[in-house]
């Protein structure tokens, strides 16, 4: 197949680049870079998908209202277009709605408005958030509840971005799936995400904050698992014969304690952590819980990482990039 990928440089881009690579698919990967953290990782990341055959690069932003005769004539055989590309962050969405809105409300619209345009109409799998969900009482979050309040900028435009997704299939026709991300860490993880940060603060002796007195539970989500999951998405996307939910969930199914999180760090980094306990920031939602009872049964879903192992190895990939000069 022929894909699409915006955010190729991201984390979860990345990785899906790799993977679709390896198993011979040809990948047209565009990211604009942006430095809300540094670069630098961005460029390690590309630095290794660009050994791959079979992938072209484009920087572009795909926020811009343009963006068929940008690149309309270098994806128009595409068969499906895989949308990651996010202003991501829940707390910098406080200080920066802005941003968000250009790429995540601005950038959804650009790429349906994309698919419509070219001739193959091609598919959309596109990145959501378990964030849509909110303040969601009922636990596991199941795909059939409501999502309509959200509490932070950044949870209200992957929401917007579902429902623009839902518009353009009425209009246009164009199938499209979003996948609510659950908590995704592993190796090129974001520096913003508590994996990095607190990994970072336990090796170098530093003290991390600890929200709500550590009882937040997260629904942590291998990269591996995640990336498994997108790739079920897209082959099912890309035959029109299957249907396709409006969104999946894709998360790990068995939420940490954040205290419990905290333990298997300084387990893998032989280091206690120094804590500074902190109250719940705005926006910060108490608990996720991914009820993944449809991924499985239509994408073929099945996380296989606990967080032990899978923390073991981020630390471990950690302080190797970190001696070879990385972020």
């Amino acid at each position: 197949m022929k894909i699409l990928l915006t955010g190729a440089a991201g984390f979860i881009g990345h990785h899906t680049a790799v993977r679709l690579l390896e198993r011979g698919d040809t990948v047209v990967g565009i990211d604009n870079l942006n430095d809300y953290y540094p670069v630098s990782l961005k460029q390690d990341r590309l630095t290794i998908t660009e050994q791959y055959r079979g992938f072209r690069f484009m920087r572009l932003d795909i926020g811009t209202p343009d963006l068929f005769e940008a690149i309309g004539a270098s994806v128009e055989d595409a068969d499906v277009i895989v949308h990651l590309a996010a202003q991501a962050g829940v707390r910098y969405s406080m200080q920066n709605p802005y941003a968000y809105v250009h790429s995540n409300v601005m950038g959804q619209v650009a790429i349906m408005e994309l698919a419509a345009k070219l001739p193959k109409h091609p598919p959309v799998v596109y990145a959501s958030s378990s964030s849509a969900y909110g303040m969601g009482e009922k636990t596991p979050f199941s795909e059939s509840a409501r999502a309509d309040k959200p509490i932070s900028v950044y949870a209200a435009t992957k929401r917007a971005g579902e429902m623009l997704a839902h518009v353009y299939e009425e209009l246009h026709g164009i199938r499209s799936t979003g996948l609510r991300f659950f908590t995704v860490y592993g190796r090129y993880g974001r520096p913003d995400m508590a994996p990095w940060l607190f990994t970072d603060a336990i090796l170098n002796g530093e003290p991390i904050s600890v929200f709500n007195n550590g009882d937040m539970l997260r629904d942590f989500t291998h990269v591996s698992d995640i990336v498994s999951g997108v790739v079920g998405a897209i082959d099912r996307a890309a035959d029109a014969k299957l249907p396709l939910e409006p969104v999946y969930n894709l998360g790990n199914n068995k939420p940490v304690k954040l205290a419990d999180f905290i333990a298997v760090i300084e387990s893998a980094a032989g280091r206690e952590a120094i804590k500074e306990f902190k109250p719940k920031p705005p926006g910060d939602v108490t608990v996720t819980y991914a009820d993944i009872e449809l991924a499985e049964r239509d994408l073929g879903f099945s996380p296989k990482t606990r967080i032990e192992a899978g923390m073991t190895d981020f630390v471990d990939w950690f302080r190797g990039y970190n001696r070879r000069g990385g972020v």
